[in-house]
């Protein structure tokens, strides 16, 4: 008697099919570069020292107020101070746009454009197909990070001259290690921005519209820049990624400390590998229809 049921054969790769070899971090790359937002980024970044160039040329030399100095004070000083500067005044918002756009609309806008599915036929794994946007993404937010100092350093130096970095709090360090240190002070705010990182890149896979996802990584940024305001939560103040934000700010000192920005990083570190692990896991399950 014959059975109703017949041993289904092994699935079989076609020949020199490799999962590993399907969409290249450089095609990414090349496809992300071209995109007319990550120019206009581009371009906003290049253009603030410009901006912030133009308004000391306006108002003048910067003044302490109150007989207290601040690094917004030392910013004609020299090329370094006026990298530094730049730095300090975008750290808090501005630079959380590009992370947020970048990786938070890699995976939503193929959704939006309805071209997600077809990728995934190509057939494109969906763990590489979301790694190779998670490194693309991360990769230009980097670049977004060192465009603004390489360049603000440039215009300030033409401006102000080369120099040592002076210090708010007195003394100056020598160009040669104000170079290595605004190297570390970009470091850690790229590290500290991962948790905006990993907030738009986890919902840009749970949505087909990329200004959801980059909107909201902005938005609970924002709400968790609130928080930090609020002093009557105490020490639990210190679990928030935005209370660490600016502990950059004890590397620009005679004498470097390091224990601000080794918590800052393990609090922003431990957030993003969490929010990564759960794009990565949600995306495997996902019904993609788009």
């Amino acid at each position: 008697m014959s059975t109703l049921t017949e041993r289904a054969e092994p699935v079989q790769n076609a020949s020199g099919y490799r999962a590993s070899r399907t969409l290249p971090l450089r095609v990414e790359l090349v496809r992300q570069l071209k995109r007319r937002r990550t120019l206009i980024m581009g371009g906003i970044l290049a253009a603030l020292p410009f901006v912030l160039l133009a308004a000391f040329a306006i108002g003048g030399d910067p003044d302490g107020r109150g007989g207290q100095v601040t690094l917004m004070d030392t910013a004609t000083a020299s090329g370094a101070n006026f990298a530094a500067v730049n730095l300090f005044v975008s750290a808090g918002f501005l630079l959380v746009i590009p992370v947020a756009l970048f990786c938070g609309d890699t995976v939503a806008s193929e959704a939006s454009w309805s071209s997600l599915r077809y990728l995934l036929a190509a057939p494109v794994p969906r763990a590489r197909l979301l790694w190779s946007k998670l490194v693309v993404g991360l990769g230009l937010s980097l670049a977004a990070m060192v465009l603004l100092p390489v360049v603000a350093l440039a215009v300030g130096t033409a401006a102000y001259g080369w120099g040592p970095l002076q210090l708010p709090t007195g003394g100056a360090l020598d160009s040669g290690t104000a170079a290595q240190r605004l190297v570390v002070v970009v470091a850690y705010v790229f590290v500290s921005q991962l948790v905006t990182a990993g907030l738009a890149f986890w919902l840009s896979t749970k949505t087909d519209a990329p200004l959801s996802a980059v909107g909201g990584a902005v938005g609970l940024t924002i709400v968790g820049n609130v928080l930090d305001a609020v002093t009557a939560l105490g020490d639990w103040r210190d679990f928030l990624p935005a209370h660490w934000q600016f502990a950059w700010a004890d590397a620009v000192q005679p004498t470097p400390e390091w224990s601000g920005m080794i918590q800052g990083t393990a609090i922003s570190l431990t957030y993003a590998v969490v929010l990564f692990a759960l794009a990565f896991r949600g995306f495997a399950r996902k019904d993609v229809v788009s």
